[in-house]
Order: C-alpha cells, then sequence, then structure tokens
C-alpha cells in the first residue's frame, strides 16, 4: 500500500447491484483510471415481473468505458454473483478480459460460457487463497472465507490511498464439511495493517445469534433419511450447495439409497464438483432419471432442484403429478433443505401445499432445522468487524433493513457514525488519502431479460401488468383520410374486462362511444392516423371507467383505406 498523501487520482468505488436487494450484486473499484469489476450477477424475477426471466445491473457506465475495464474478480460461484457475466462480457466486447476467481467459482462461471459461443473470450485466472495478483494497477489479494459454497473468497484490493476489504457472502462457521472455515487470521493482519474501506455482507445482519454449523444440516437430514423405511425420499436444494448434497450423499450411502440427480443446474453442477474433487460420490450408484421406473422407490433418494418453487422446477411438476418420470404420493417423503429466499414465499408454500396433498411429508426449516444460513448473523458480524476494525464501513448485499442493521453492529463496534456511509445502487465513494467521501452518483436501474429480448424495460411490465389486471380491449377503426372521416363500422373486442357470456351489449354501447368521438372530430384529424388513435383510446378509457370502474389495456388499430 503507498503511503497516504499520494499523488494518484483518488480511488472511487461504484455500486451498481446489490444494495438494497439480495440479488444483481456488482460493483466498480476504479484506481488511475482503469476499472476492476467486483461481481456481476443477476437477481431472479417475482410475480410482479411478469414474463421476465433474468434481471440485471445497468452497467452502462462500464459499458462506456469497456477499454478501461482491467479485469473481473468473482468471489464465488453464486448466480447472484457471476450469472450476468456472459451479458456483460457480450456488452464489452474484447477478448481477453481477465476474470478471477477460485477453481470452483471459474468451473461454474466457464459452464455458464459455454451456452454463450459468440461472445468475446474471457481469459480466466484461477486465484487460490491467500495469493496476491497483479493486474495493471490493481494488487488484490484473496482470503478465505466460508459460504454455502465451497470455494468462496474475500478480496483486499491495495491502492495508492488505502486498502479496500471486500467479503463477498461469508459466515463464520468454524467446522464447515471441507474444513475451510473463514481465515479470520488472514482478517486480523489486515486490520492491523489497516483497513481504509469495508464493504462487508449484510444478509444476516438483522439475525441474531450465530449461524449453526453446516454439520448439524446434515445429521437431522440423516435421521430423517433413516427414518424412511419405505417409499420414495425427494430432498430438494440448491443446485450450488455442494456441502449440503455431500452430506445428502453421505447419508445416502448409509441406508443404501442410490442417488438421482435432478435438474439440469444439479446434474451440471454436481458433475463439476466431483471432476474437481470437490464431491466425492461413487458415481457407479448414480441411477439417471429416465431409468427411475426400473428400480423400487425405497431404494432411490432424488436429490432436486425447486426449493424455491420455481413453476417448471422438477419438485413444481412433481407437486403438480406432472413430471414425466417422478410420481409421490402417500408414504413419501420430501425435505426442503433451503432457506426460503424473500419474495418466494408464495410460490414455495404453494409447492409445498400440492405435495401434502398428494400424500407426501414434507419437511422444510419452520419444522425441523434442516437448513442453516450461508451469511454471518449479528453476533458474527460483530467479531468479524472488531477483527478487522475498518476505518471505513459501507454495508453492501441486503435490503435496506438488513444495511440498516449492518450499519448498526459497525457503530456499536466502534466505528464514528460519519464513517458509516449506507448506500443504495448507483452511489459512489472516494477513497483519497485514507479518508473516505460520498461521490457523484451514476445512472442505474434494473435491466429487465425476457427471453431474447435484452431489456423490456418498466414500461412494458406496467403495460403487462396492466393487461393481467384489467384486461385488455382492442378497437379496429377504418378511416379515408381524403374524405375525412371513418369508413364502415368499428370494430370492438375484448380478453378479460368482462365475462364473455355478458359482453355482446357492452361491446355494442363500447362501439357507439367510438362512434360519437369520431363523428365530434374535424375531418381534418383524419389525416393523422395518430391523432384517430388517441380520441379512440380517450372514448374507451372513459367508457370503460364509467361502466365497469376498470382501465383495460386499449389498443387501437387505425387503417387507412
Amino acid at each position: 500500500m503507498t503511503d497516504a498523501g499520494s499523488d494518484a487520482a483518488p480511488v472511487t468505488v461504484t455500486f451498481l447491484g446489490g444494495l438494497g436487494e439480495i440479488g444483481r450484486n456488482m460493483a466498480t473499484i476504479e484506481v488511475d483510471g482503469r476499472l476492476a469489476v467486483v461481481d456481476v450477477g443477476v437477481l431472479f424475477p417475482d410475480a410482479e415481473h411478469l414474463g421476465v426471466d433474468l434481471i440485471l445491473p445497468d452497467w452502462s457506465v462500464v459499458r462506456e468505458r469497456a477499454d478501461d475495464v482491467e479485469a473481473i474478480f468473482l468471489t464465488h460461484g453464486h448466480l447472484d454473483h457471476i450469472g450476468a457475466l456472459p451479458y456483460l462480457l457480450r456488452d464489452l466486447d474484447r477478448d481477453g478480459i481477465p476474470v478471477y476467481g477460485t477453481q470452483l467459482t471459474v468451473a461454474f462461471a466457464q459452464a455458464i460460457l459455454e451456452e454463450w459461443p459468440d461472445i468475446p473470450e474471457p481469459r480466466f485466472e484461477v486465484i487460490e487463497p491467500a495469493e496476491t495478483v497483479e493486474e495493471g494497477p490493481f494488487v488484490v489479494e484473496a482470503i478465505q472465507v466460508s459460504h454455502s459454497i465451497p470455494d468462496g473468497v474475500a478480496f483486499a484490493f491495495r491502492t495508492p490511498h488505502g486498502i479496500i476489504v471486500h467479503t463477498g457472502d461469508f459466515k463464520l462457521d468454524q467446522t464447515p464439511i471441507d474444513n475451510r472455515p473463514t481465515d479470520l487470521a488472514h482478517f486480523a493482519r489486515l486490520g492491523d495493517e489497516g483497513v481504509d474501506l469495508l464493504l462487508a455482507d449484510s444478509t444476516g445482519a438483522d439475525m441474531p445469534g450465530h449461524v449453526p454449523t453446516e454439520r448439524t444440516v446434515g445429521r437431522n437430514v440423516r435421521e430423517h433419511i433413516a427414518a424412511q423405511k419405505d417409499g420414495l425420499i425427494v430432498v430438494a436444494s440448491f443446485a450450488s450447495h455442494v456441502h449440503r448434497v455431500q452430506q445428502i450423499l453421505d447419508a445416502a450411502a448409509e441406508v443404501g439409497r442410490r442417488p438421482v440427480f435432478v435438474g439440469r443446474s444439479m446434474v451440471r453442477n454436481m458433475g463439476i464438483a466431483r471432476d474437481l474433487e470437490y464431491l466425492e460420490f461413487d458415481p457407479d450408484a448414480v441411477v439417471e432419471l429416465h431409468e427411475v421406473d426400473q428400480y423400487d422407490r425405497s431404494e432411490l433418494i432424488v436429490i432436486s432442484t425447486g426449493s424455491q418453487g420455481e413453476p417448471f422446477s422438477a419438485l413444481s411438476l412433481m407437486g403438480a403429478g406432472d413430471h414425466k418420470h417422478l410420481q409421490v404420493g402417500e408414504g413419501d417423503l420430501v425435505i426442503l433443505a433451503s432457506s426460503l429466499v424473500p419474495g418466494n414465499e408464495q410460490a414455495v408454500y404453494r409447492s409445498i401445499n400440492n405435495l401434502s396433498r398428494r400424500g407426501c411429508r414434507v419437511v422444510h426449516k419452520g419444522l425441523a432445522p434442516v437448513h442453516v444460513s450461508g451469511h454471518a448473523s449479528r453476533e458474527e458480524l460483530i467479531l468479524f468487524h472488531n477483527v478487522l476494525e475498518p476505518e471505513y464501513f459501507v454495508p453492501v448485499h441486503g435490503e435496506y433493513r438488513h444495511l440498516r442493521a449492518h450499519a448498526e453492529v459497525a457503530e456499536i463496534t466502534g466505528a464514528l457514525p460519519e464513517h458509516v456511509l449506507i448506500c443504495e445502487d448507483g452511489d459512489t465513494v472516494v477513497l483519497e488519502d485514507g479518508v473516505v467521501t460520498r461521490g457523484e452518483p451514476v445512472p442505474t436501474s434494473h435491466v429487465y431479460i425476457d427471453g431474447l429480448l435484452d431489456d423490456v424495460g418498466p414500461a412494458l411490465l406496467r403495460d403487462r401488468r396492466r393487461i393481467g389486471e384489467d384486461g385488455i380491449c382492442v378497437c379496429v377503426v377504418a378511416i379515408d383520410t381524403h374524405e375525412g372521416g371513418p369508413v364502415g363500422d368499428v370494430i370492438v373486442s375484448q380478453k378479460g374486462v368482462v365475462f364473455v357470456g355478458t359482453e355482446e351489449d357492452i361491446l355494442e354501447q363500447a362501439k357507439k362511444a367510438v362512434d360519437l368521438e369520431l363523428a365530434g372530430m374535424a375531418s381534418v384529424k383524419f389525416e393523422d392516423p395518430q391523432v384517430v388513435q388517441r380520441h379512440v383510446v380517450q372514448a374507451l378509457g372513459t367508457f370503460w371507467r364509467s361502466e365497469t370502474g376498470r382501465r383495460p389495456f386499449i389498443l387501437p388499430v387505425v387503417h387507412e383505406v
């Protein structure tokens, strides 16, 4: 680290996602005019995002400076931290951008990019915990952390104006499955050296106490599996939770059940984890999904995705009785070994209800300790801040309530209130000579991905919501632009506004409302079809509000004849 008072330009940190929500995690750190990107994640839509597949950070400020991007640093392999990587690489449109991550993180990122053969190819670099790398003006140190996925790291950026630590996601499990706990000694050394700015995971900041070790989940899941003598067992978990799957596989082997991996991401990730020796199991014992009918149900344990109630996931299809290969029912056991992600509550409970209706016994976190968080809770964060003793602090990764709770943790552990900055997406902070101040915000928003459409935008979502709530009315009008008037009959139809069996009379009235509007228009207005469209929308809007109290989406179609 260069001594304070350096003549170098100030260091700027820009937050592009993950502050105020859980997902879309992304930030940039600028040193000497060069940019390091830390994580580039997605946010999965909820019921309000009609038809949207993914939500990305708005990195337009990065795209405008594509040539200034020095490297991308990935803290771990969860999709809310790496899932938007192909979109960013496509937009940067440069070959050979260095992408740093640990072995498993890089492997998961490479697997995602296999589905994007036409985008520029990055230069993946595997970094080990405790290793320091230099890329352009960036000197970056990786620190081992435990999380709900193996191979997580924090990054310490040694800049001309001080040390910046970005924790990524972490917890303080001191007896993790892989025996690789968060390296508190490493953080303590950085604390002794002097951390000028800490950016730390806030997701568990409003949860009191300590997060139990992951090993407690294994013990409880094992008990439920051992007690199930007959019938099928289905365990739903995140496809990236390698340690949890390892414990499920170990328990299955103890009782003589053969695993069946279900879900595309589960099959892919477990294959990668086994190849890299993060997961141990006998591949010959695995039963392929299309072969399950060849075995007695009591011989199998299904390890599936769908713990969040995703509509077309394997677990949801099983609950609805629509899965092609797997049917569940009376006497079967389903274990949801996962957290309940905010926003997914309704979908998860719907899945639980459907499974229960089919006769399954469903065990979830609310009934038994079959899940522990991957994020440090309040007491762990207190310990962490006391170890690191940062001069300035910005809470990251969490909803606003999490950021506020983490700010309180920083203050009770000795941080000056004016040195704790609660930021939101688009905010920047500037580090100069060991002092952190707020910078100028940058424009940012959510980028909505719908199929092959890059950004459908909030306006389209509003239209979809309006159609879904109030229906749609289509009005077809033919006009003669030379004579200046309508031609033939107006046609009005609707979907979702009124019951089909009662629509004839009201549509006739709607037609008369349009006829009346057109009759009152000056002939010169018919020279412009868009003017006619506006009058049709106004007439029908007034009519529907008056007759039904509803505001359907009105689609005017004006033909020139």
